[in-house]
């Protein structure tokens, strides 16, 4: 399970600010090579995660919030190379979550 407070408050920071302060840590908020987008590796719960600014330029859901104006960051779990989360002007939703939802409906 995800510590989405703790992911909302990365996203908030790390769009906002060029540092992002967690547990008593600085870290830096880097950009990408190609589309200079924001992102922050971090530890959580005993693993590694990056928040990665989504590309307003992509044709997905996601792009397109990105476009219109709103806060879009992606969560990556670093161990397997997947997306697990994305927060959406601070408001966290977990894929496995979004996923198992849809299959009851």
């Amino acid at each position: 399970m995800l510590d989405t407070k703790l992911f909302a408050d990365v996203a908030r920071q790390m769009m906002t600010a060029s540092k992002v302060q967690l547990g008593g840590k600085t870290l830096p908020v880097r950009r990408s090579s190609s589309q200079r987008l924001r992102m922050v590796a971090f530890e959580m719960q005993g693993r590694e995660y990056e928040a990665i600014e989504q590309n307003p330029e992509k044709p997905s859901r996601w792009g397109k919030l990105a476009h219109e104006g709103h806060q879009v960051v992606q969560l990556l779990d670093k161990s397997d190379g997947r997306f697990v989360a994305v927060a959406i002007d601070g408001k966290v939703k977990q894929y496995g979550a979004m996923r198992k939802k849809s299959k009851r409906s």
